[in-house]
């Protein structure tokens, strides 16, 4: 049974993160937020606060945090530029399914919508947050922030995972009023899914000559009836980014979205399991002839955008497990093809050995990374590459930040990654354009001694860009290429340990030295300029 308290707006917020489970959070304190700041001050014991050096660096922490674990990453910034600040975060937490929570501040609540040009002022801040979140809303005083943020939690726990934010006046955080707080709210269940659906499923797979599965984030959770579904339909399963390692690619049927492409050329039905099919209908393109086309997706908005033949509206464990046991039923046992997926896998390795020097480091990091350390990507022609170059074993540990492809993101994802997973290695692996987005979180690594590797692949140039200007336009150069500093002398200069590798050799002997450090440590790997194999014939291949 609830007791009403007297609290602030403050207070309550951070009760109600305590009592749903956070225990983490990253943001920068400034005048508006003082209250709540202070708040979580009182509540130190239970909650953790990093500070960070920029509020880019805030949400793309918290994005790491929740997008390796499953779990909320939450994050507090001051409002207007510090809301703009992390608003590439938001973005990526959005396409890439992450329950990510911001929590921020806004002018005073008498000032809100006069355009009076208050300190840190938007037009409309709220419907800024509402245009990148799933849902937004506003505290306008402390009695409703129980409910408010009940409901936060609820967003983040029900239906498709996506970002969500909570705005609190300046002069609201401070308020004091008897609050009453009910039990944490508890996300809506899953639909179960349609008996008649599955048995529309069925009926099509029981005649699929080559059925395959594909897999999204959605999935993630889904990895036993995955597995399964594999065996008995001996259906080869593939992933794009976020569905990585829910099959183990170190097994007969975890295909990536490269080694994916001779199969998908004779498959005749696809289950997509909590994925948008971007492997599929935007990057391979040329649809099977009579191809049949089975969803499951918890959410039903997929099945009008991309609409499928059979569509199951349902949780991707459920769903799965329903039309795993339905099968199992009716389906009679079918000749194993696990040699016939490891031949093709193993062609493909083979072919994809040309795409140096990209290719060279990544097989030295897998054979150093432990089967579940968290590999952390980025927009780079080596991050490029690890989509279908580098393997991934288990779910979640291929990090990437989904369809907004945003340089920047990796480094302050991957320090994140670590903070919620301190036991298990992590790699980032960055360009040096996309590693100088997010630069000064180095001193926050070295703060809170976050053991986090990060490779720096330095051509000294944004390398698609430079590669397409010579190549498309005719040799016009312009702002593709970078002056950067020495990147061990600036690791090192922050405290943080550094080395050089010029070869991957040196990158596994580096690689091994650095996982044996206590903090932060960063690898300079010089790559000469436009030397690199390009990726995209085996991530575009019909372009």
């Amino acid at each position: 049974m609830s007791k009403a308290e007297t609290l602030s707006t403050g207070q309550s917020m951070a009760r109600s993160l305590v009592e749903n489970g956070v225990d983490t959070i990253f943001g920068i304190p400034g005048a508006h937020t003082y209250d709540f700041i202070d708040a979580l001050y009182e509540r130190r014991d239970q909650i953790r606060f990093i500070v960070n050096r920029h509020e880019q660096g805030s949400g793309y922490m918290a994005y790491g945090y929740a997008k390796s674990t499953g779990r909320i990453g939450a994050f507090t910034v001051v409002p207007g530029p510090g809301v703009l600040n992390a608003g590439a975060a938001l973005c990526t937490a959005y396409g890439a399914n992450a329950p990510v929570l911001c929590l921020t501040g806004n002018i005073q609540s008498y000032n809100i919508g006069r355009g009076r040009g208050i300190l840190h002022e938007l037009p409309d801040q709220l419907a800024t947050l509402r245009g990148l979140t799933k849902w937004s809303e506003r505290i306008n005083h402390p009695t409703e922030a129980p409910a408010v943020m009940g409901e936060a939690f609820k967003q983040l726990r029900s239906g498709r995972v996506r970002p969500v934010a909570v705005e609190v006046p300046w002069d609201v955080f401070g308020a004091k009023a008897m609050v009453d707080h009910a039990a944490p709210v508890q996300g809506l269940p899953p639909p179960q899914p349609d008996p008649d659906a599955i048995a529309r499923a069925v009926a099509l797979l029981q005649n699929a000559k080559n059925p395959m599965i594909t897999v999204g984030g959605g999935a993630v959770d889904a990895g036993a009836e995955v597995r399964e579904l594999a065996r008995l339909l001996q259906a080869p399963v593939t992933s794009h980014r976020s569905g990585r390692g829910i099959v183990g690619e170190d097994t007969p049927y975890g295909f990536s979205c490269g080694a994916g492409i001779k199969p998908w050329q004779a498959t005749d039905v696809l289950v997509g399991i909590g994925t948008r099919l971007e492997l599929q209908y935007l990057r391979w393109i040329k649809i099977p002839p009579g191809l049949k086309v089975i969803r499951i997706d918890i959410d039903p908005t997929e099945m009008v955008r991309l609409r499928p033949d059979v569509g199951i509206v349902s949780d991707a464990k459920l769903g799965a497990r329903a039309l795993l046991e339905a099968l199992s039923a009716t389906l009679s046992r079918r000749a194993s093809r696990e040699e016939e997926f490891k031949t093709l896998k193993l062609q493909f390795r083979q072919e994809i050995q040309k795409v140096q020097p990209q290719m060279g480091y990544l097989d030295v990091i897998r054979e150093v990374l432990p089967r579940d350390g968290f590999f952390v990507e980025e927009i780079s022609q080596v991050g490029f590459t690890s989509r279908f170059g580098f393997p991934v074993y288990e779910p979640r540990t291929f990090v990437t930040g989904g369809y907004q492809d945003n340089v920047g993101f990796g480094f302050m994802t991957a320090l994140g990654v670590k903070i919620a997973n301190p036991d298990k290695p992590v790699v980032s692996v960055t360009g040096d354009g996309g590693f100088m987005f997010g630069v000064q979180e180095l001193a926050t690594a070295v703060k809170y001694d976050i053991g986090l590797v990060t490779i720096v692949f330095n051509n000294a140039s944004y390398g698609n860009v430079l590669r397409d200007q010579r190549n498309v336009y005719k040799g016009r150069e312009i702002g593709s290429t970078l002056t950067n500093p020495d990147f061990v002398k600036l690791a090192e200069s922050f405290g943080a340990a550094a080395r050089l590798a010029k070869t991957p050799a040196e990158l596994k002997t580096a690689l091994e030295w650095a996982f044996a450090q206590s903090g932060p440590v960063l690898i300079e790997v010089p790559v000469e300029q436009g030397s690199e194999v390009s990726p995209w014939p085996f991530l575009h291949p019909n372009l």
